[in-house]
């Protein structure tokens, strides 16, 4: 599935091509504020090497996301990530800070869960929230995810919600 489309916005294969909106979104302080700070260009190639790696390991990974009009919006997914020594598959996702606001997070994290649960046939689902990342857990909450428990993460205070099959 390397495509799809919600309401608003189409969710397209992360590629190489997405690399320079991928760097000024991951360059923007508020937007990294809670996925793991401001990323250099270096890093964000890397981090792209690895999440196209991912899609070719697991049939599944990180979309770039864009409004109807084109403009790019985002980045979005599920990913294989190890928290306390157990993978799971966590939803991501992370919006240009002038379209917050619109619901977009919302409508994304509802779609990502119909295509893990639904269409992967995943047994759950987890979102990962850095403590004080209020809108993110509004945003599950709304998705129906239920808060599991807190941990550590690279150092960080975070929760753990869920939702399964």
């Amino acid at each position: 599935m390397d495509q799809f489309t919600t309401a608003s916005l189409t969710a397209e294969r992360l590629a190489e091509h997405h690399l320079a909106d991928l760097v000024a979104l991951h360059l923007d302080p508020e937007v990294s504020r809670y996925i793991g700070g401001v990323r250099s260009a270096e890093a964000t190639k890397s981090y792209l090497t690895v999440n196209m790696a991912h899609w070719d390991q697991h049939g599944f990974g990180l979309w770039a996301l864009r409004t109807r009009d084109g403009a790019f919006a985002g980045r979005a997914g599920l990913r294989h990530i190890l928290v306390d020594d157990t993978d799971e598959i966590e939803i991501a996702y992370a919006i240009k800070r002038t379209l917050w606001g619109q619901g977009l997070a919302s409508e994304i994290a509802t779609a990502l869960t119909h295509v893990g649960l639904s269409q992967l046939a995943l047994p759950s689902l987890i979102g990962l929230i850095v403590v004080g990342n209020a809108a993110s857990r509004r945003v599950l909450e709304k998705s129906n995810y239920v808060l599991e428990r807190s941990t550590q993460r690279n150092g960080k205070d975070v929760v753990i919600y869920r939702i399964r099959s």
